[in-house]
């Protein structure tokens, strides 16, 4: 078993390489935005490490007091969409074995999540607060849920990225991130543009959910085609320096139009968070 030094080493690490990365309409290294600074990042990471790599927490455990931790110290919503996902990835560290995947650990712990865990991350998510994040009229966040927590992802997967990780045995980050980061490795060893490949990757072929809860469809296909030109022209140069103008460019524009792809940054995040743990255990 993995102590839990080195999973607050990894989701460290994590955490800060998607801070290293220039993700147009996010906070990076290169540039703040929409009222934060990477430091609120750095802090929150720091804070809710311990928690979010607790083995002996719950999965619900896990995420409240993660949360609760970073709401202390920062003061505002900075991570919980990377600590919702985050979570069943610690989790299923219980389970790797030689014969176990992560994908297939990861959906075990999805399998056996119960009304206590949706509970404790309904909390969690009341006391983020984050604008016009709710997961169905049949699950409100501020009252006592009735299903578990993966039935209450469920219930919110057509209109949540994160939820959607749940429903799906985290499909997106297993069968498509996860493969953007390895092959851009392959070609660059850079990490930096691997993650950025994952991100641009992602937004190229789905909608980030929190632009939608704020604007519908209204910016998501000049998202799309933005980031798409990125990640073909990083398939054609692994040269980070060939593409900065264009990102500087495409992240004024964003931010701009108000235009945060927060949900995309979290599932960066989350991928990395994965590789990290294969790597270690491969």
């Amino acid at each position: 078993m993995i102590a839990q030094d080195q999973l607050i080493t990894l989701y460290l690490k994590a955490c800060e390489l998607e801070l290293q990365t220039f993700k147009p309409g996010n906070v990076s290294v290169y540039a703040d935005g929409h009222d934060m600074v990477v430091d609120d990042f750095r802090l929150s990471a720091k804070v809710s490490a311990k928690s979010i790599t607790n083995l002996k927490y719950s999965l619900g455990e896990k995420i409240y007091y993660a949360v609760r931790q970073t709401r202390e110290a920062v003061g505002c919503n900075t991570n919980l969409g990377i600590l919702l996902l985050a979570a069943p990835l610690f989790e299923a560290v219980k389970y790797l074995t030689v014969s176990v995947s992560l994908q297939q650990a990861v959906e075990r712990v999805l399998k056996e999540t119960t009304l206590a865990d949706a509970n404790w991350v309904f909390k969690a998510i009341a006391l983020a607060n984050p604008g016009g994040l709710g997961y169905s009229e049949q699950q409100d966040v501020h009252r006592e849920a009735s299903v578990t927590l993966v039935e209450a992802m469920d219930l919110a997967k057509d209109k949540d990225r994160i939820a959607a990780q749940y429903a799906l045995g985290y499909k997106d980050i297993f069968t498509v991130a996860i493969l953007m980061y390895n092959l851009s490795m392959d070609r660059c060893c850079d990490p930096r543009v691997a993650s950025l490949s994952v991100y641009a990757g992602l937004l190229s072929h789905f909608p980030d959910s929190h632009i939608e809860r704020k604007y519908g469809k209204k910016y998501s296909d000049l998202v799309q085609n933005k980031m798409e030109n990125i990640a073909i022209r990083l398939l054609d140069s692994d040269d980070f320096s060939v593409l900065e103008e264009t990102l500087y460019d495409i992240d004024s524009e964003f931010k701009g139009l108000g235009i945060n792809p927060g949900t995309t940054a979290d599932m960066t995040v989350a991928t990395l968070v994965a590789v990290f743990i294969q790597s270690y255990f491969d």
